[in-house]
Parts: structure tokens; C-alpha cells; sequence
């Protein structure tokens, strides 16, 4: 199995999804998982895609046991191919200019037919090809597709069948002695050893094409498997119009690579069961082809962060810090100092919020609250549980002086005071509690009431109680 990326772009959802099906199928078959960077199209091929390519399976963590090998390392084998096509009599070279195939376009333009090569030069005798390429006659060398037609059975589509006749005889080395994307694929592939080839469904025209090559080399022809596209929410092919493309975007929007990959693999394959949330060994162990969808996939960004949300909150406590720590660092909240200080209170923090937050990045926003300084109020919650200024400020007053009297910081006796007031104030406890859930974390939802009031302990439960008032006395 090869994944063989281009470097003349990102590493994008439909690649990563690829990536991801090659390694799971050379994970579980107990196979060899190779990484080739298909980089013949030097005009194109930058240097800092392949870097980012190479980062994007490295978060993703789907290690390569060969590779990663550079496909511009290989066009004297490729030329080499090539020659033996020519001399096998299923190449031939071509000497039409630029100017000549433009106006067969034309040509066919006019007709209203598709523009194809016409195999002109098909017609140019051996003897006579050789002459004028030994005389210095530019020329290419094309592919000849045999009459018939080319079928193989796809794992995914099934039979499928081309006929050669709507192909034309295509380019395999261009006139400058490069290899083409046709050519240079099938040659590597057959110096790797490459058994099955699993790629994505817009590749599927290029198949009876490498088809043919294979046979005409004398190789085996792969097992091919070709997933179906992955479409956005609106039916059309995923694009940037849709968000995020780029693998990387998704590691800095906070989402764990092992999420990634859960949601990955269901773009397109089903383990059955109903299963959605998996772990990699899981993944590995139910991997097979023959589950793979011919129906396109659709990204489902919610349902991608739901699943993140699931494994984060089957992280250890130390795992979510080692991920949300150096976020709250980023944003000035805290120190690496506090928290090696605090890093069981940390710890602590972390698995209340546990099943609350979808990304890391949220995760750090909800954590937030709990360390000093002030909160911003959420609009819509202070309209909603501080309209009643008066009452509210009145409720909380007393609730702060009972605190602060208070010896004892515990969950239970935080409870205990907290329903007291209430009914001493002939008030449903809601009454204080939402207030006060305002007051501080900023929002109207939280972990339960008491935890929070535990975790931040009693100074800034204190001061924040103080900065509600200010404010309620303001409006």
C-alpha cells in the first residue's frame, strides 16, 4: 500500500482520508505502508508542501514503515519504461507541435466532438520515427491504447469498464525526456511492489491508462480500490467555501489527532454495529476494504467535534494538561509555574470540565474562570438572571457575608449555606444559584454550582461575588 501525495498543495481532508485508509488496511493485513511524494511536476512542487504534508501525517500520527521516497529521484527508471514501451511497439514517438494539436482542438471544437489527439503519427513508420528523432526533431512519446476495452473489478465500484476507443493515445514522456503522472505512478509502483492501490474517486479515469501500462511492462496489475469523494453539508465537493481544508487547521482549532482519525475513517467506511467512537487499536482491528461506501462521504463538522469531545474526556487528567496547559499559558491566564505548583488543583479542574468542552481550545475557555482576574458576562445570561437588580444584589450580599463568616469550604457545607439563605429568603434556590453561577464564571452554565465554588476557593469566590455587585450597582 502507497500513499503518494503532490506536493503542490496542503495535505487536505480527501488526502488525509486516503492516507488514513492505506494505513489502517497495511496496519491490519500486516502489510508495508510506503509514503511517496510524487514531486515530477517541478513547476509546481514546493518544497514547504512536502514539509507540511510530512507534518500533517506526523500529527496525525500514521507512521510509514518506507519512505518517504521522492518520485523526481526516479525519472532515469521512468525514462528507462518508457524506452522499453517504444521498443515493445505500445509507445510510439509523436512529432506534432503545439500548433498542430491546438488546431485538432479547434478542429473538433468545430464538430462538436471531444478534443482528442487523432493518432496521426501512428502512422509514422519505425524507420522513419527513428531518423528524424536521431536528426533532432522534437518529439514525445505516446502511449498506444489497444482496440477493446479495459475492465477490472474495483473493490469499491465493482466491475468497472472503459472503452479504449474514447481514450486517446496519451503522453507517457514529454519532449523535453520527462515523464508524465501516468507513467512515473505505474513505474514506481512496480519498482515498490506496490499491491493494491486505494485512492480517491477522482482518479478513476487515470486507471485503464496505468491499466494498460502495467500489461504492456509485464507487471502485475494492483488490486485498485477507489473511495468516493467527500462532499460539504451543502452536497457539493468539499472545498475551502465549506471551512477548513488543510489537516493542520483542525490541530489549531483544537481538535485531538486521534478524533481526527476516528472521524476520518467514517468518511466513507462503516465498522458495523453502529459504531462511531473508536480508539486506534479498534480502528486497525475492524479496518477491511469491503466495508468502504460507494456513496460519497459527507464532512460533518459537528459531529466531528462531538467526537472530539468524546476523546478528550477519555483523557487522563496529566494527558488534558500536557494539551490544555500551554493554551492557558498562550493566553497569559497562567504560568507554567502555577500550574506545576497547582497541578493536582489543576488536575482537579480538568475533570470537572470533562464532557463539557468539544476542543481544546474550549476546554481553556471553560478553565478559564477558574483562575484569578476578572470574567466578562455573557449578555444574554445577565439579561436573563441579573434583570431584577435589586433582588439580585440584595441575594448576593447576603450570600458573600455568610461566606466569608464561613470556617468551613466544602462542597456539602457550600450546599448546605447556599439552600439556607434561600429559604431563609423564601426564594427557590435557583433563584440565588443562577446569579451566582454568573457572577463566577461569566456564563449561565458550568459544572454544578458547588465544585466550582470549591475549586476556586474562597478568595476569589469572594472577589468575584465583589465584582458582580459593583456592576449590579452600576446599572
Amino acid at each position: 500500500m502507497r500513499f503518494a501525495p503532490s506536493p503542490t498543495g496542503y495535505l487536505h481532508v480527501g488526502g488525509a482520508r486516503t492516507a488514513l485508509f492505506n494505513w489502517l488496511f497495511a496496519r491490519h493485513a500486516g502489510g508495508v505502508f510506503v509514503l511517496r511524494i510524487e514531486d515530477t511536476d517541478r513547476e509546481r512542487s514546493q518544497e514547504e508542501l512536502t514539509t507540511a504534508i510530512l507534518d500533517g501525517l506526523g500529527w496525525l500520527e500514521l507512521d510509514w514503515d518506507e519512505g518517504p521516497y521522492h518520485q523526481a529521484d526516479n525519472i532515469e527508471r521512468h525514462r528507462a519504461d518508457a524506452t522499453r514501451l517504444l521498443a515493445s511497439g505500445s509507445a510510439y514517438r509523436c512529432f506534432c507541435t503545439p500548433e498542430m494539436l491546438e488546431e485538432m482542438r479547434a478542429e473538433a471544437k468545430r464538430h462538436g466532438t471531444a478534443a482528442a489527439y487523432d493518432g496521426r503519427c501512428r502512422r509514422v513508420g519505425a524507420e522513419e520515427a527513428q531518423r528524424r528523432a536521431e536528426a533532432g526533431e522534437a518529439h514525445t512519446l505516446r502511449f498506444r491504447m489497444p482496440p477493446g476495452e479495459t475492465a477490472w473489478n474495483d473493490l469499491v465500484g465493482g466491475e468497472t469498464h472503459f472503452q479504449n476507443a474514447d481514450i486517446e493515445d496519451f503522453i507517457v514522456l514529454r519532449s523535453d525526456g520527462t515523464p508524465t503522472y501516468n507513467l512515473a505512478v505505474v513505474s514506481d509502483d512496480v519498482a515498490m511492489r506496490i499491491t493494491h492501490v486505494i485512492r480517491g474517486a477522482d482518479h478513476i479515469s487515470n486507471t485503464p491508462k496505468q491499466i494498460r501500462i502495467y500489461e504492456a511492462l509485464g507487471a502485475a496489475v494492483p488490486v485498485f480500490c477507489h473511495v468516493p469523494l467527500i462532499l460539504g453539508p451543502d452536497g457539493k465537493r468539499l472545498s475551502k467555501r465549506h471551512g477548513a481544508t488543510a489537516v493542520g487547521e483542525y490541530h489549531k482549532m483544537g481538535l485531538l489527532p486521534q478524533a481526527m482519525v476516528n472521524f476520518l475513517a467514517l468518511l466513507g467506511w462503516s465498522p458495523g454495529e453502529d459504531l462511531e467512537y473508536m480508539e486506534l487499536t479498534e480502528l486497525v482491528d475492524r479496518f477491511s476494504l469491503g466495508r468502504i461506501n460507494r456513496k460519497p462521504a459527507v464532512f460533518d463538522h459537528d459531529k466531528l467535534e462531538w467526537l472530539n469531545g468524546l476523546h478528550l474526556a477519555a483523557l487522563a487528567p496529566s494527558q488534558l494538561a500536557r494539551i490544555v496547559g500551554p493554551l492557558l499559558i498562550e493566553a497569559e491566564i497562567t504560568t507554567e509555574r502555577e500550574l506545576e505548583e497547582r497541578d493536582s488543583w489543576f488536575a482537579s479542574v480538568l475533570e470537572v470540565l470533562k464532557g463539557r468542552a468539544r476542543t481544546s481550545v474550549e476546554f481553556a475557555q471553560r478553565a478559564r474562570p477558574f483562575f484569578g482576574g476578572a470574567v466578562e458576562y455573557e449578555a444574554q445570561a445577565a439579561a436573563k438572571h441579573w434583570k431584577d437588580g435589586p433582588a439580585v444584589a440584595e441575594r448576593l450580599g447576603r450570600l458573600r457575608q455568610t461566606l466569608d463568616d464561613s470556617m468551613e469550604w466544602s462542597e456539602e457545607s457550600l450546599e448546605r449555606q447556599v439552600r439556607a439563605i434561600a429559604e431563609d429568603m423564601e426564594i427557590g434556590a435557583g433563584k440565588l444559584i443562577h446569579p451566582l453561577r454568573l457572577a463566577l464564571t461569566g456564563s449561565a452554565v458550568s459544572p454544578g454550582i458547588f465544585e466550582v465554588m470549591k475549586l476556586m476557593g474562597k478568595p476569589l469566590v469572594l472577589s468575584r461575588i465583589d465584582d458582580a455587585l459593583r456592576r449590579l450597582a452600576d446599572e
